[in-house]
C-alpha cells in the first residue's frame, strides 16, 4: 500500500482538486481497510475481498474509491444516499464490517490543529492530515447482510419487464399486482419520458 501522501495527491488527482474531502476519504479508507484485515485491495489477490458502501456523494467517495480500488462497475462501490459522510467497509472473505462516520466536531477542531491557516478550507485540509482518528471519526464494528444479487461477478438474475420487455438484472425489477416492471413501466423512475428518438 502506498504511503498516505501519495495516496492524497493521486486522489486529489483523479477527482479533479485537493480539498479537505479528499483527506477525509483518504483517511477513512486507509483506516477502513485496516479495520478488514486489507493490505492491498487493488491487487489481485485482494481485488475481490472488499465491498464498501459509501452514504453521500461527496469528494470523501471519490478518495474512498481511489484508495480501495472499489468501483460501482465492479460492484464492489454501493451507494446508500443517506446524505451521511460515512461508509462501511465489508471484507467478504472473513465477513468482518466496520462503519465508520466523519465527525462533525472536527470541524470546529481543525482550529486547533492549523491555527494560521488562511481560512476554514485552509485549516481543515491541514488539519485533517495531522488530527487524531479519534478526533476524525466515530468507528463502529457491524454486520451487513449482503444479497446474492449485490454480490460483485456476473449478473446472476435476470428477467424481462412483463410490460416493455426491457431485460432487468440483479433483482431490481418492481413487482406490481403480480407483474414484473421496470422502474419505468411501474411509475418509479427518476426520469420521465417524452418521446424515442430513432437512430
Amino acid at each position: 500500500m502506498e504511503n498516505f501522501e501519495t495516496l492524497l495527491a493521486g486522489s486529489a488527482r483523479e477527482h479533479g482538486h485537493l480539498c479537505p474531502g479528499q483527506v477525509i476519504g483518504v483517511r477513512m479508507a486507509l483506516l477502513g481497510l485496516e479495520l478488514v484485515g486489507l493490505t492491498n485491495p487493488k491487487g489481485t489477490q485482494q481485488i475481490k475481498k472488499l465491498i464498501v458502501y459509501v452514504e453521500i456523494d461527496r469528494c470523501a467517495t471519490d478518495a474512498i474509491s481511489y484508495v480501495t480500488g472499489v468501483k460501482l462497475g465492479r460492484r464492489s462501490l454501493k451507494f446508500k444516499d443517506y446524505g451521511i459522510m460515512a461508509a462501511t467497509f465489508v471484507n467478504l472473505s472473513t465477513r468482518k464490517a466496520f462503519r465508520i462516520v466523519s465527525r462533525e466536531s472536527s470541524r470546529e477542531a481543525a482550529k486547533a490543529f492549523a491555527p494560521h491557516g488562511e481560512n476554514l478550507h485552509t485549516r481543515q485540509l491541514e488539519a485533517y492530515k495531522i488530527m487524531p482518528l479519534s478526533q476524525l471519526f466515530e468507528v463502529q464494528e457491524v454486520s451487513v447482510d449482503i444479497h446474492a444479487a449485490d454480490m460483485p461477478g456476473p449478473s446472476a438474475f435476470k428477467i424481462s419487464c412483463d410490460k416493455c420487455g426491457i431485460v432487468l438484472r440483479d433483482q431490481k425489477e418492481v413487482r406490481q399486482q403480480g407483474r414484473i416492471l421496470c422502474h419505468a413501466c411501474a411509475g418509479t423512475a427518476y426520469y420521465t419520458e417524452k418521446k424515442k428518438i430513432f437512430l
